[in-house]
């Protein structure tokens, strides 16, 4: 360990941290993507909490700070409802807890969820150290809108809720952010192709920060049709863009107007139809007026 490690980690112990829980966000790859600030919070807190353990001892080595005689607990989703009670405890007589994901930021499809939610509610402080997120990086490096964007994390996997939850977030207005697993990604491509578009623009992005990182740009198809060729794997974040306007065939417009001429008369049945399928009022009237001379002939 260099001096400079030696120093670094003596001033932040030397200053003792509030009592509260510390969200810290941890490096997705890159064991460089720390912060400071995390670095400080772990070297300073009270107790130590992790969805991996062993992650955080290699990443708290690799920095070098040691966990001396501080509890390290692991907190995940198979344990956490008993361990959930020792960390709320430990708030409670007005300790500091840091506790960090398996990789990025904690919360974001991560048990730290139902953590966070219980220390708000018992009053404790709740703060974080932000920093790496797949998500956040992911949709930086899609190359598509960001102004707004939803994160949906992963896919049911029952087929019912599945495409109950495809349909959903297939018409929100926003870009969305996935994730899925290199064994299933194919199944989701093909899946999005079929209910939403084969031609909406999207990013697969894979091992962010690592060394085999890549970043694929196309559309839902050409990404689906791609996977053929040159399969995947590691972490996978898939970005998709806003969804692709479709102008309606003149069939369903006509089909539309004949199903509404038959309970409205025709200015009404063309405003019906127009504000559902979006065309401009003055051209389906137009058609409409046609269709109720061929009917009257």
């Amino acid at each position: 360990m260099t001096d400079k490690m030696h120093t670094a980690q003596g001033r932040a112990r030397e200053s003792a941290l509030a009592p509260g829980l510390y969200l810290v966000a941890t490096p997705i790859g890159a064991a460089r993507d720390i912060t400071l600030r995390a670095l400080d919070i772990l070297a300073s807190a009270d107790v130590l909490a992790a969805e991996d353990t062993r992650t955080l001892r290699h990443l708290m080595e690799i920095h070098g700070i040691k966990p001396g005689d501080r509890p390290l607990w692991a907190y995940h989703d198979h344990n956490g409802a008993a361990v959930r009670p020792r960390i709320l405890e430990a708030l409670a007589h007005g300790r500091s807890v840091a506790y960090c994901s398996e990789a990025g930021t904690p919360v974001v499809a991560d048990p730290g969820y139902q953590l966070a939610r219980a220390a708000i509610e018992a009053g404790a402080t709740v703060t974080g150290a932000p920093g790496p997120s797949a998500a956040i990086l992911a949709l930086s490096l899609s190359g598509l809108p960001s102004d707004r964007f939803l994160f949906a994390g992963f896919p049911p996997a029952q087929a019912g809720a599945r495409a109950r939850w495809l349909d959903e977030i297939g018409a929100v207005e926003a870009t969305l952010i996935l994730y899925e697993s290199p064994k299933r990604i194919q199944r989701l491509l093909t899946e999005l192709c079929e209910r939403w578009s084969e031609g909406r623009k999207a990013a697969l992005c894979r091992e962010l920060t690592k060394r085999f990182e890549e970043v694929r740009r196309g559309t839902l198809g050409t990404l689906r049709d791609g996977l053929a060729d040159a399969p995947v794997k590691g972490e996978i974040v898939l970005v998709v863009g806003h969804p692709v306007s479709v102008a309606p065939s003149q069939a369903d417009v006509d089909g539309a107007l004949v199903a509404a001429l038959g309970r409205l008369r025709v200015k009404e049945a063309a405003a019906e139809v127009a504000e559902a399928l979006g065309l401009p009022r003055r051209e389906v009237y137009q058609r409409a007026l046609a269709l109720k001379r061929e009917d009257d002939g």
